[in-house]
């Protein structure tokens, strides 16, 4: 395998990691901000928001073309002040992050002249601890602090949220810190949680899809989960069973194209849908002729 194909199978990597977040945060932005920020969602007016139109960037740092796809506007309470939330998902260590971070800020603020709120989300499965600043000075003089929100989903523990009935936290178990033993556990919870969500079929799709991207078990694990299901109540247990999407169903789960066609309707992107249905690409396109 060449170097540049190895460098094009990552790269699609990350776009597919991008995309996934991108559509679980313009799902439920107001959700994610309570969860992680809720400092930022106390203020905002979410009566008002409107995602902007994807910006594409010339990456300095890198020299590559960048699409920032979570860029969202809206206004503060009791306030006439737009302001543009910018939130970055990094799924890979990288030692000049912070000043991308601040070239991503001052090309946003040069094109809108609004408030922005720059967050970063570390999405990787590494214990780190990111710098969440960029600072320019001299012996002589300081020029600037730049600081921005950061979110270390690795440095969560998983069970701290398992009496959230907040959707972005079942999604998001799966990129938080458990061991290797504890997979099943962590499976089984988000189960539990998805069941007592209670969301369309469409949401419960992309939340289940989104959290089975990045822990799947093997066939031994998903033995012993459903040993663990059985251990149940009887209710929670039939619920479970009818998760639409669920593991349990697999590629033959009835409703699949009734689920696609919700989330089409939504407006998911069609790639998405087929991550999480797995159905193919060409019916994807067919359903959405019907609408």
């Amino acid at each position: 395998m060449t170097l540049t194909t190895i460098a094009r199978e990552e790269s699609t990597s990350y776009t597919d990691h991008d995309q996934l977040f991108k559509q679980l945060i313009h799902s439920f932005f107001a959700e994610f901000l309570e969860l992680f920020f809720p400092e930022v969602h106390e203020e905002v007016d979410f009566r008002i928001t409107k995602p902007l139109s994807e910006e594409l960037f010339t990456d300095l740092i890198e020299g590559e073309r960048r699409r920032l796809d979570i860029v969202i506007e809206t206004k503060l309470k009791g306030q006439n002040t737009f302001i543009i939330v910018h939130v970055e998902p990094q799924s890979y260590g990288q030692s000049h992050f912070h000043e991308r971070m601040y070239h991503y800020f001052s090309l946003l603020y040069h094109k809108y002249r609004k408030p922005i709120v720059p967050i970063a989300v570390f999405t990787y499965d590494e214990n780190r601890q990111e710098q969440d600043h960029f600072t320019m000075s001299f012996p002589f003089f300081h020029v600037l602090t730049f600081q921005f929100l950061k979110l270390e989903l690795r440095t969560k523990n998983w069970r701290d949220y398992l009496d959230s009935e907040n959707p972005v936290a079942a999604a998001l178990l799966s990129k938080m810190g458990y061991t290797k033993a504890e997979r099943v556990q962590v499976k089984k919870e988000f189960l539990r949680m998805l069941v007592k969500l209670e969301l369309d079929p469409a949401k419960s799709a992309l939340i289940n899809g989104f959290f089975e991207k990045y822990l799947s078990l093997n066939q031994s694990e998903e033995e012993a989960l459903m040993e663990e299901i059985h251990q149940l109540s009887k209710d929670e247990e039939e619920l479970i069973l009818k998760l639409p999407n669920s593991w349990i169903e697999k590629g033959e789960r009835k409703g699949t194209k009734n689920v696609a066609l919700e989330m089409l309707k939504k407006g998911l992107d069609p790639d998405l849908i087929a991550e999480v249905t797995k159905l193919d690409r060409e019916e994807i396109e067919n359903l959405r002729e019907t609408l």
